[in-house]
């Protein structure tokens, strides 16, 4: 199956089989691991349940998605640009596909998350995104290194379908009112919204975005496409993207309830409360989604919430410094 996609008025669209996508991944995957806390969900104001993807491999829910994109791949080598997640995921992916990886990350990265990209085994190119963006660095490589297929963090069919397989999980262990999910390129809840109507529940899918990087929001509201100026300054390093994925955004204006945006000072304040009402550690961006409901509590008021914690390899440094703060 190859990487070509159709369009209609409303952008990209997928042949892709999620279902078959999962059945693929499933004998490669841990499953999620899902926390119920009274403490949590008293301090919430909603019932709340935890899809914790900690304990995925690499840390995070990108494994799903990198290893779907590497089973699928027609090249040898393969190219991202990540902040470390992906390219984590992608790094070990690759690996276990026997292909060789190169990951674009920003020199500002958390030094273990880039200690981890060259750990699985991929090599690493560090840019100054202030002077040249992770987009215009993978464009030079994808010239310089002959027979490499770049692979998107976000913007591509089995990546979205990867991510598919957490929201089946999801469904499948409970029946909520609303997901809640991070937002960066768009991927983990095109993933979502995608699982969501393929068994037809009614759950509402809302993203929750930095509000420093509130491309999505603007997105949305405008009905049209839009970026931020370059990087946006967030500790949420997983959702530092331009801009949504043009496959994700035809997917999310569809599909998506609404955004909530969210400062950086509640994200660490959702990082406490994970850490001492949950005993669970989350990166910042993981912590997003439980951040929308400490700014939005009464949208969510008495629901039942599935709020998905999509990685937990935060900075030992930003993590000590969040958690002294109680």
């Amino acid at each position: 199956m190859g990487r070509e996609a159709l369009y209609d008025e409303t952008g990209p669209v997928d042949l892709v089989d999620e279902v078959q996508i999962r059945a693929a991944l499933l004998p490669h995957l841990r499953p999620t691991t899902f926390v119920a806390s009274a403490p949590l969900s008293e301090a919430l104001g909603a019932d709340v349940l935890l899809a914790v993807e900690a304990f995925q491999h690499t840390g995070a829910f990108k494994f799903r998605a990198a290893l779907a994109a590497a089973q699928n791949a027609t090249g040898s080598h393969l190219l991202a640009a990540s902040s470390g997640n992906f390219g984590a995921a992608l790094a070990l992916a690759a690996q276990k596909t026997g292909k060789r990886c190169t990951i674009v990350m920003p020199a500002r990265s958390v030094p273990s998350k880039i200690d981890a990209v060259r750990r699985y085994g991929a090599e690493v190119d560090l840019i100054d995104t202030r002077v040249t963006p992770r987009k215009a660095r993978v464009a030079e490589l994808e010239k310089s290194i002959p027979g490499v297929q770049v692979i998107s963090a976000y913007d591509d069919p089995f990546v979205i379908a990867g991510n598919a397989s957490l929201g089946f999980e999801i469904l499948e262990a409970d029946q909520p009112d609303v997901i809640i999910a991070a937002v960066g390129g768009g991927g983990l809840t095109s993933g979502l919204i995608k699982a969501r109507n393929a068994v037809a529940s009614k759950a509402e899918v809302w993203g929750a975005e930095p509000a420093a990087g509130n491309d999505a929001a603007r997105s949305l509201r405008a009905g049209v496409l839009s970026s931020n100026d370059g990087e946006p300054d967030t500790i949420c390093d997983g959702a530092r993207t331009p801009s949504l994925g043009q496959r994700n955004f035809a997917i999310l204006r569809r599909g998506m309830a609404g955004i909530v945006e969210v400062p950086d000072a509640v994200v660490e304040e959702a990082m406490r409360l994970l850490f001492l009402r949950a005993n669970v550690k989350a990166e910042p961006t993981g912590a997003l989604a439980v951040a929308a409901l400490l700014v939005d509590p009464a949208r969510f008021a008495g629901k039942r919430v599935v709020c998905v914690v999509s990685g937990g390899n935060a900075d030992p440094a930003l993590f000590a410094r969040v958690i002294a703060a109680l």
